[in-house]
């Protein structure tokens, strides 16, 4: 029999659905560098991370909600598996928000974006450790790469004469070791539930960890302060629309692709601390900062070229 011709007008079709979802991974990669810089503005202000992080977690948590009023089918609320990996993830996330703002309190928002990019190392790790990655020698060189861009980024062989303190250091480590929590516990939920659901769930677990440790005084000024636009701004770029875009663009996006793409947030992020917030880096530190992405985003693509050959998961209730 001859073979049938393929359809131009599916695959033009397909190109335009891949090509708009890897725009909506940049637009949410852009979205979480402009959200780092906003936090520097509000931190720089005097708020206390701990509350900024809970209104950006609270905005999301709306969009969320919204989302999952619109997209009700296959939620999986009744499993409780979901349950608890959902929970997971919001405590990955609320961590994740709160020692990011406190590292660019601490110190900068460029540094603060790039220790936390380096939350893929965190998660191959954990993998190890669990069995669930098989260690090789590539993936060492890698990790020992990213380890040695930390040093040359903060600085820490000579704590005392950097500008980068030893709590910035550690919160922007915290930050992407909480973030790897967060991509765990939104894994493991992904069979059980729908994306919007395990989102809704941990991000109402963010905000009731984050309105039990903040501020009360200034988790109301909030509402009255000439500020409020930035928390609103932050609370929709930072974590409404940017999840969405992203959770969605990934459905055509290549993941090596979505490697790459993922480059724009500490970028973007630097560049508004330098542009806006009068921030610098020495030579040494821009070596650090290109040796840590450059070496992420190759294990980041290491991982979905050997992600293509392993079939789906059975979603299971």
């Amino acid at each position: 029999m001859p073979h049938a011709s393929p359809n131009p007008l599916k695959s033009l079709t397909n190109e335009k659905l891949a090509g708009l979802s890897t725009l909506l991974v940049v637009l949410a990669a852009f979205s979480w560098g402009l959200s780092g810089g906003i936090g520097g503005i509000l931190t720089g202000q005097g708020w206390d991370p701990v509350v900024v992080s809970f209104y950006r977690g609270a905005i999301g948590l709306l969009f969320v909600l919204a989302w999952l009023a619109l997209r009700p089918q296959g939620s999986g609320l009744g499993s409780g598996r979901m349950w608890l990996w959902s929970a997971v993830a919001g405590l990955g996330v609320a961590g994740n928000f709160t020692f990011y703002f406190l590292s660019i309190a601490e110190g900068s928002v460029a540094v603060a974006a790039t220790l936390m990019y380096c939350a893929p190392v965190f998660v191959y790790l954990v993998s190890f450790a669990l069995g669930l990655e098989r260690p090789t020698l590539f993936k060492w060189v890698a990790i020992v790469m990213v380890l040695l861009g930390v040093v040359l980024l903060t600085g820490i062989y000579d704590i005392g004469a950097g500008d980068v303190t030893l709590i910035a250091a550690g919160a922007g480590l915290a930050s992407g070791l909480s973030y790897a929590v967060f991509i765990f516990g939104f894994k493991f939920a992904a069979p059980h539930g729908s994306p919007q659901a395990i989102l809704v769930i941990a991000f109402a677990v963010l905000v009731l960890i984050l309105f039990s440790l903040g501020d009360p005084g200034q988790m109301v000024d909030v509402l009255s302060t000439s500020s409020w636009p930035l928390f609103v701004i932050l609370g929709v770029l930072g974590a409404g629309l940017s999840f969405i875009f992203y959770i969605v663009g990934l459905n055509y996006t290549a993941p090596a692709v979505a490697s790459i793409v993922a480059m724009v947030e500490p970028v973007t992020a630097s560049l508004f601390g330098v542009v806006f917030l009068d921030e610098s880096l020495a030579a040494v530190q821009i070596f650090g900062m290109a040796l840590i992405l450059l070496t992420v985003t190759g294990l980041s693509l290491h991982s979905s070229l050997q992600a293509k050959a392993v079939p789906p998961q059975p979603r299971s209730d």
